[in-house]
């Protein structure tokens, strides 16, 4: 999963800004891989031909670009992404397809030890442990619950809802997919940044009293809204 940045002309500004904002929540972009959609310039753009090395000189990791057009600078333009891990060889055994009786007996009985699901429903992701510092966790079809604490250089992208069971030092990133409605529940808001549907606040402007607190986020005409939890 990846971010994408979409410039805007005059490009001068638009840089200021988004450095502003890592000057904000400096492990915002940490580790994460950057796509870079030319669509609002053209090759007349003041500083276009400098763009991609401009902003990863922020620090930004650019993997890909869209919507290049005419644009030289920006074509060919591809990164490797880093921090994987070594893989060997993998076994593909071949399929072996069922009759249709089989099948249709297989999909009759219920799996030892399952729960029923409702059609359409998608189970939650549960985190039994803390979340470290450089970890991310992933889940954009529904809702995350990590039963420990997010480490500051931690993340957690959900779909739907974010319930964290300890303190909330990291990021926390609702409604990935366009949920408006989800929220964000912890028992100690130390976050460097909480997000839904988009929309985002940065420690810097959380109300100093919800810091330290037990807290629901949600999101309110378009603006991120702390509570205190009853």
């Amino acid at each position: 999963m990846a971010f994408v940045v979409l410039p805007e002309a005059p490009l001068g500004p638009w840089l200021a800004v988004l450095r502003g904002q890592i000057d904000k929540a400096p492990g915002f972009f940490n580790a994460r891989p950057v796509i870079v959609d030319f669509a609002h310039l053209s090759p007349g753009t003041e500083g276009v031909a400098t763009l991609l090395t401009d902003i990863e000189a922020l620090g930004i990791t650019v993997i890909d670009v869209e919507n290049i057009g005419e644009i030289p600078c920006a074509a060919p333009f591809r990164r490797h992404l880093l921090g994987g891990r070594p893989t060997g060889a993998v076994e593909i055994k071949p399929t072996v397809r069922p009759t249709p009786e089989a099948a249709g007996a297989a999909a009759d009985a219920p799996a030892a030890g399952s729960l029923p699901v409702e059609p359409g429903a998608t189970p939650g992701l549960i985190v039994e442990d803390h979340v470290r510092s450089g970890q991310s966790v992933l889940f954009p079809k529904g809702d995350v619950t990590v039963l420990g604490s997010v480490s500051s250089g931690a993340e957690i992208l959900a779909g739907g809802s974010i319930h964290i069971y300890g303190a909330l030092r990291g990021r926390a990133l609702a409604g990935a997919q366009g949920f408006a409605r989800a929220r964000i529940f912890c028992r100690k808001l130390e976050a460097e940044l909480v997000s839904i549907d988009g929309f985002y606040m940065t420690a810097e402007d959380m109300p100093a009293e919800m810091r330290g607190a037990a807290v629901q986020i949600s999101l309110e005409g378009g603006r991120i809204t702390i509570a205190h939890q009853r």
